[in-house]
This record gives C-alpha cells, structure tokens and sequence, in this order.
C-alpha cells in the first residue's frame, strides 16, 4: 500500500525541481561572478529604491510605458543606476514600441550578458560589467547598423545630459 503522504511530498519535490528547470532559479545568475565595485545585499538596499533594487538586484523588470526615460531624447549618456557606469550614448536610443528604452549599441566595455534560461525561454541578459546590475535583456530584431535592440529598463539606468556647448 502507497503511503499518501510519502507520494504527495514526491510530487511536490518532483514538481519543484521541474519548474526550476523550466522557469530557472529564484537567485540571479551572476551571484558566482566577481565585479570591480561590490556592495553587501544591505548597502545596496540603502542606495536603491525599492523598484531599483528589485530591477538590478533581483533581475526584476518594471512595467511596460512607465519609465520617464522613454520621452528622454536630449543628448547625453545613459548610465547604470547602481554604479554610474556610462552605458549608452542617446544618439544609439530609439524607439522600439516596446514601452522600454531602447539602444542599438552600449558603449564600449559597458556591459556583460549571459543567457537568461527564466520562463521556459533562452534570453540574453544584459547587466552592468562594473556592478553586475540587471538592466534588461537584447534581441536580435533592432534596427541597422547592429540589428540589436538593448531593452533596458528604466529604472536601472540615469541619464546624464551633454553639456551645453560653449560658443
């Protein structure tokens, strides 16, 4: 005779270990990796907002047509906001139609992908190459010259406007 118990706690298990597999792990992929500026789970609490935090922390994603960098076209570079790191320049944004900013191209050793198994699906994600910030993911059906569309959230990046220049 099958013991009810015995059999509900292996299904249970069984359960949990596929949807690790399908949906991925709860703890960010880049928690092994080494980054130049580093910061206790508390120091970073304390500098982020709650939104931020969860975004750069905790590969969250904010939702779609919220971020007031969507409207933000001045020139100038887009930055991580946990480390300040120059990401993007404005003259590689554009608009995806996809509510998040959007970038052809970061600038040059800005950021570090890796492969984003979450949700039964391969993405590439992109972080921050200083502080390991999650800041989006990047597809393959951007515009000319590269093809790729950066989609960055919001909330993980600052912007910085260009100085006026002087005449």
């Amino acid at each position: 005779m099958i013991d009810r118990r015995l059999l509900l706690t292996s299904a249970a298990g069984l359960l949990g270990l596929l949807s690790l597999r399908w949906f991925g792990t709860t703890a960010p992929a880049r928690a092994a990796e080494k980054f130049e500026i580093e910061k206790t789970d508390a120091e970073w609490r304390s500098q982020l907002t709650p939104e931020q935090y969860d975004i750069l922390r905790r590969e969250g994603t904010e939702r779609p047509w919220t971020s007031a960098l969507l409207k933000e076209h001045r020139k100038g570079t887009f930055a991580c906001a946990g480390c300040d790191l120059p990401l993007f320049a404005s003259e590689t944004k554009f608009e995806s139609g996809t509510g998040w900013p959007s970038f052809y191209k970061p600038l040059d050793n800005a950021v570090s992908t890796h492969t984003d198994r979450t949700f039964g699906m391969a993405r590439t994600e992109v972080h921050c190459r200083r502080c390991g910030g999650h800041l989006g993911h990047v597809f393959d059906d951007g515009p000319k010259p590269t093809g790729l569309r950066y989609c960055m959230d919001g909330l993980a990046l600052t912007f910085h406007p260009a100085a006026p220049k002087e005449s």
